[in-house]
């Protein structure tokens, strides 16, 4: 009944003037998906067959980008400026506060998404877009929650980066620290109930009561992210199908990604069943690369997820936290099971969003991202751009802060705690295995010197020496 009233009142007062042809979009964002996650990517475990469909019909971007952490991402996503030009550069909570006792102090980083960044949902919601988000929000305090940034729906966003539990109420404290979370506007669910299945559920009652009015949907799921939480039955059919050469390990997260690719079914059902397949654009993306880390509060003893053959994960720059699955379905515009290997990134996709529904680029806006329709016709097309950039000056389990700029097959690292640099030629080692820096001084003198340049030129933030950090003496305990 909330959702209707919502929907009500958004169809009184918003400008319906859109014209019937401009198509709908569903943007599906899972949480901590790696790049190897899902079956048309390479996944030994997992399987993915309504995802996969989603690149079968359209085109499967190979060397797709993302931020290394979520909220950078988000704030990309629905900007499409960099992370590190919107000056939001860690999760949210991540930039109250960073560690004292380590050599480098981290970067400031906003703590919530400005009102003064106009977001992809403002843009469409201005041009009579129906735009609601269900799930995971993570772009700020309750000033900055969804609806001030263009949502008419918000279901379930919140400042918060993970739910305490996948089980309803979705509630309680202690995984996290002592605050008490929960996931709002989920409130009459039942005992057993899954929260992916849920926020589907929602997703599905918002495309239901869009009637003729476009839409923007932007389910935002928190799975695969921690708590690693799945259905009982699930986890007994993936550890039925262990194996140890597998390089994916985990049954539990295989269960959740199993979820995930169910959700993505259902949605992709409703569109058919309402007619609504033929004018919908279907996204389905990750925030961030796989996280590597064990859950330990779960009980587990394996990783979440192994990106292999990529390096690293989740917080990290190399390939394994910044790469990420993007398949895109738009109906008519899209070769059928084609594959890109153009490298494309998170900001790319507002302006070939607000270009397939007609809506201009503002003047006056740095956007960092590039209209993506020509390589959605011709998938072997290439970007009038040079470089792709990142930029983390904050600690992660997997990284100190570090800055990273790709132009082309080469990739160049640069790490702030005692400026080393590392050189990479992905199309001969895409693991990330063989530093080349000593062997092209050049190269790397060039791209260094590019990668400061761009620094500076979106004004990065950079993390400062910390006056307190006290070397830990060897042998000391």
């Amino acid at each position: 009944m909330r959702l209707i009233n919502i929907l009500f009142f958004v169809f009184l007062f918003s400008p319906l003037v859109v014209a019937e042809d401009r198509p709908n979009i569903v943007f599906i964002l899972a949480d901590d998906m790696g790049w190897s996650d899902l079956g048309c990517y390479g996944a030994d475990l997992y399987e993915t067959p309504h995802i996969d469909s989603i690149a079968g019909n359209g085109v499967r971007f190979a060397d797709a980008y993302a931020m290394p952490v979520c909220s950078p991402t988000r704030a990309a996503l629905m900007t499409g400026r960099h992370a590190a030009r919107v000056q939001m550069t860690i999760w949210s909570e991540g930039s109250l506060r960073g560690p004292q006792n380590r050599k480098l102090l981290q970067a400031d980083s906003l703590h919530s998404l400005p009102h003064s960044e106009t977001t992809l949902a403002k843009y469409l919601q201005e041009a009579g877009y129906l735009t609601a988000l269900v799930g995971k929000w993570h772009l700020g305090d309750e000033d900055h929650y969804p609806e001030t940034h263009g949502f008419d729906v918000n279901i379930g966003g919140t400042h918060w980066g993970a739910p305490q539990t996948f089980w309803w109420p979705y509630r309680g404290a202690g995984r996290f620290g002592p605050e008490y979370r929960y996931v709002p506007h989920l409130e009459f669910g039942r005992p057993g109930e899954y929260l992916t299945d849920r926020l589907t559920d929602e997703a599905l009652t918002v495309i239901d009561n869009a009637g003729d009015t476009p839409f923007f949907l932007y389910l935002s799921h928190h799975a695969p992210h921690t708590p690693i939480e799945a259905k009982a039955e699930d986890v007994k059919y993936f550890e039925s199908r262990l194996r140890p050469e597998m390089k994916h390990q985990n049954a539990v997260y295989a269960g959740m990604i199993k979820s995930l690719d169910e959700s993505v079914g259902r949605v992709l059902a409703k569109l058919k069943d309402r007619g609504l397949d033929k004018n919908t654009i279907v996204i389905f993306a990750s925030d961030n690369g796989g996280f590597i880390g064990i859950d330990k509060k779960a009980g587990h003893t394996v990783p979440a997820t192994n990106n292999a053959p990529l390096r690293s994960g989740k917080g990290s720059c190399y390939e394994g936290g910044i790469r990420v699955p993007l398949v895109v379905h738009w109906p008519g515009v899209t070769t059928r099971g084609a594959v890109c290997r153009e490298p494309v990134i998170v900001m790319d996709l507002l302006p070939t969003l607000l270009g397939a529904t007609g809506i201009g680029l503002p003047d006056g806006v740095a956007f960092d991202g590039l209209n993506l329709t020509q390589l959605l016709k011709d998938p072997s097309a290439t970007l009038d751009r040079d470089a792709l950039h990142f930029h983390y000056p904050h600690y992660y389990s997997t990284t100190t802060p570090v800055s990273a700029v790709r132009s082309r097959d080469w990739k160049l690292l640069e790490y702030y705690e005692d400026n080393r640099v590392e050189l990479f030629n992905l199309k001969e080692d895409l693991g990330e295995t063989t530093d080349l820096a000593n062997q092209h001084p050049k190269r790397t003198a060039q791209l260094r010197k590019q990668l400061q340049r761009w620094r500076d030129e979106v004004g990065a933030h950079e993390p400062t020496a910390n006056p307190g950090f006290r070397p830990r003496k060897i042998g000391a305990r």
